[in-house]
């Protein structure tokens, strides 16, 4: 495939279609931590050149979801304890500022899309697909941060619940029943514009999701 790059609007709007495609594929596991981003490969599969491949991994590696090194090419993040736990107590603090605007500002119909994706989440938990889950847990928060009306806030979360969410992939299936019974309880103060309580719930759901990664990575590989 030709690498001659097309006019400069094309070419940042296909960049942008390929990062949210690549972006998927780390988010819902298909591309595990650590491994590599082959831009050739990467070119053949998506139906691109390498150019607009290049220009999303290097927008991914600004939003922590992807690593470049210098003569080994681009690798998907791997997130240390450490890591994690910062980025948990940043996520955990402003989640609770999120879920008390969602409840102050409480849009009607922002709260019935959120009802329609609780109530879908809430039967993937018992039998739904490791992706159907991300999907719907991602969906639920974004919706939750529009409900905020905080673009501002809404920018810095949607980093921060990619990048905690490639570690609490590990939670998976175990857990799905659980967090959607939180989702449900934050939902439920939001609707009652209980502000103090939406924002309790939603910072104990970040720092529960951290504390069940925290045990599923302290467990001894079978």
């Amino acid at each position: 495939m030709s690498d001659v790059p097309p006019p400069a609007a094309d070419r940042a709007s296909l960049s942008k279609v390929v990062a949210e495609q690549i972006r998927d594929q780390i988010l819902n596991g298909k591309l595990r931590p650590g491994e590599r981003l082959v831009e050739d490969r990467l070119s053949a599969e998506l139906g691109v050149s390498r150019v607009p491949v290049r220009e999303a991994l290097l927008g991914l590696s600004v939003e922590g979801l992807v690593n470049l090194e210098p003569r080994r090419g681009a690798s998907v993040v791997e997130i240390s304890p450490e890591t994690v736990a910062e980025l948990v107590e940043v996520r955990a603090l402003l989640e609770g500022l999120n879920a008390r605007l969602a409840a102050r500002r409480h849009d009607p119909a922002i709260v019935a899309a959120l009802s329609d994706t609780l109530r879908r989440g809430n039967a993937a938990a018992g039998a739904g697909s490791a992706r159907e889950l991300t999907s719907l847990n991602a969906e639920f928060h974004d919706l939750l941060a529009i409900a905020s009306r905080n673009t501002v806030l809404s920018g810095i979360m949607r980093s921060l619940r990619e990048r905690t969410g490639l570690a609490f992939a590990i939670n998976g299936q175990a857990r799905a029943r659980q967090d959607w019974k939180e989702h449900a309880g934050v939902l439920a103060a939001v609707i009652d514009g209980d502000e103090e309580l939406a924002a309790l719930l939603a910072t104990r759901h970040v720092q529960n999701a951290a504390a069940a990664f925290a045990a599923a990575s302290e467990k001894p590989v079978a």
